[in-house]
């Protein structure tokens, strides 16, 4: 049933409700699940051009065409802006149509990268009679910003007015970059401090290792992951490294007081987005929004709140790893595995935290600011970042090892981690390796990326 069809829900009663809310969230080891979420850029085969929501090669279309695996339309209106399989997942779309599977919350890696496998191939199943393709990729190679279209969806209209407002690099974030990220979950409240201080200080690990994004307009940026520096000037009030979360006292209540803070994007009444971009939920909850005088919000809307905060690792009943650029289908399976072996075997956590736990507020802001550039050539103290991501593939390795989840011909979750211990090893990123093949065998052209790349 859509949600504007639900019945009504309670007002929330106080911040103590929205604390409990997170605090749902813990869920004994037994029940703890892996979900994976990756976007990735559709374009025309004949002239690489994006594609449009309507017309006979667009969107609609796509969404349309998928329908035969299973999948249910979801309407904002009279458009399709999304397609669900209830428990099995979601197929969603980004600002400027990058498609986004948010997969079914599953117990092991092999069960995500059986997921992304069908979904990719229904995918090209779909592709190949509409004549496009699909690549991954941080962002868009080719097209500048202004070219790509804008989908129909509300909540888009209202971000893509407010951003310019806040940040030099909003729009390009909504509609030229693709990420992949990963949701885990955590047993207790100390559990999920420990996860979300270990998780925050090494995602620039994570962004050094995935670096998939060095052309912007057909030409090389000076960046490894363009991805990840346009998100260092999208909205100060919603993006970052979150210290407060490695200060004494963090918890639920603490990250509950930050979101508060966040100011608003919209509230979603009767099928609608009503914009109250920069209001205060606090106002909200004392019943003076601007937007809805008098109105009080409910869980859904402190939900939908919770969803416009972009830091590096966001909470909610689960944490969400938010760092690294798209890639190529065997990264989308390394990136559970990584932080699988890194959160979900305790003694592994522990050896995640003090490898992190001396780390300084100055030196993990530098690490997000300059990873972008230099991936894993990056100096740290007396080393490399390179040297940094194979001690981190090295813990990861032993607590996928320790969970000890063999799929059916024996092997367990590790070798999903190749992929990773290459680049670290070799020292060359996806984005090192694309520049190469750009000043080589391409001759200063990003088009057969589309082709070489493709899924």
């Amino acid at each position: 049933m859509p949600d504007d069809q639900a019945a009504p829900r309670p007002p929330i009663a106080d911040k103590s409700e929205l604390v409990s809310y997170l605090e749902a969230g813990c869920k004994p080891k037994s029940d703890w699940r892996i979900g994976t979420e990756h976007e990735k850029f559709p374009y025309r085969l004949d002239n690489l051009k994006p594609l449009p929501y309507e017309g006979e090669v667009g969107i609609r279309a796509v969404l349309d065409g998928l329908t035969r695996f299973g999948w249910q339309p979801v309407y904002e209106g009279d458009n399709v802006i999304a397609l669900d399989k209830g428990g099995d997942g979601a197929i969603s779309l980004e600002p400027a149509g990058q498609l986004e599977l948010s997969g079914a919350a599953v117990e092991t890696i092999h069960e995500t990268c059986d997921q992304v496998t069908s979904h990719l191939q229904q995918c090209k199943a779909v592709a190949s009679e509409l004549g496009i393709g699909f690549v991954g990729l941080g962002f868009h190679p080719k097209w500048p910003t202004d070219d790509m279209p804008w989908m129909p969806k509300g909540r888009y209209k209202i971000m893509r007015e407010y951003m310019p407002k806040v940040g030099g690099h909003g729009l390009e974030m909504m509609k030229s970059s693709c990420t992949v990220q990963v949701n885990l979950d955590f047993g207790s409240e100390a559990e999920m401090v420990k996860m979300f201080r270990v998780s925050l200080a090494l995602q620039s690990i994570g962004t050094a290792l995935f670096a998939n994004s060095p052309f912007k307009e057909g030409k090389p940026t000076g960046f490894l992951s363009y991805r990840s520096h346009v998100w260092t000037d999208v909205d100060p009030d919603r993006q970052g490294t979150l210290p407060f979360v490695f200060e004494d006292g963090f918890g639920f209540e603490r990250y509950v007081d930050y979101i508060l803070d966040v100011p608003m994007y919209f509230v979603y009444r009767d099928g609608k987005y009503i914009d109250a971009s920069g209001q205060s939920f606090r106002d909200f909850m004392a019943g003076k929004l601007p937007a809805l005088p008098g109105e009080l919000p409910n869980i859904k809307d402190w939900e939908d709140h919770m969803s416009t905060a972009f830091p590096e690792v966001r909470l909610k009943t689960f944490l969400e790893m938010r760092g690294t650029d798209s890639g190529p289908w065997a990264r989308i399976c390394a990136l559970p595995a990584l932080w699988v072996g890194l959160l979900y075997d305790s003694q592994s956590l522990d050896a995640a935290w003090d490898l992190v736990k001396d780390w300084t507020a100055e030196e993990r802001e530098m690490l997000r600011n300059e990873v972008p550039k230099t991936a894993l050539h990056t100096p740290f103290r007396n080393r490399t970042v390179g040297d940094v991501a194979l001690d981190v593939l090295c813990i990861a390795h032993a607590g996928l090892k320790a969970r000890a989840r063999p799929d059916s011909v024996g092997l367990d979750e590790t070798h999903f981690l190749r992929p990773l211990f290459q680049t670290a090893e070799s020292g060359i990123t996806p984005a090192e390796e694309l520049l190469r093949a750009y000043e080589r065998r391409w001759q200063g052209s990003v088009d057969p990326i589309f082709q070489e790349y493709a899924y």
